[in-house]
């Protein structure tokens, strides 16, 4: 939406002859489509999923599976 606004105050400042306006507006442009393309491949890397695999059970220093299944 704010994109398709900036083109079409660009296409109105040109229609009208005003320069320096035409200017200031494609910079804006040019800083939200930046801003876009920033937003997109933040989205883009958070969709990719990482397998960690599933964590190991460690046994207390000393300690034997069969010493510590006996009371």
């Amino acid at each position: 939406m704010i994109r398709d606004n900036l083109i079409a105050r660009i296409a109105e400042a040109e229609r009208e002859g005003w320069l320096g306006e035409v200017e200031g507006l494609k910079a804006s442009l040019a800083g939200a489509e930046d801003k876009l393309a920033q937003g997109d491949a933040l989205v883009k890397r958070q969709s990719i999923a990482v397998e960690l695999g599933m964590p190991g059970v460690r046994q207390p220093a000393g300690t034997t599976e069969a010493t510590r299944a006996t009371p």
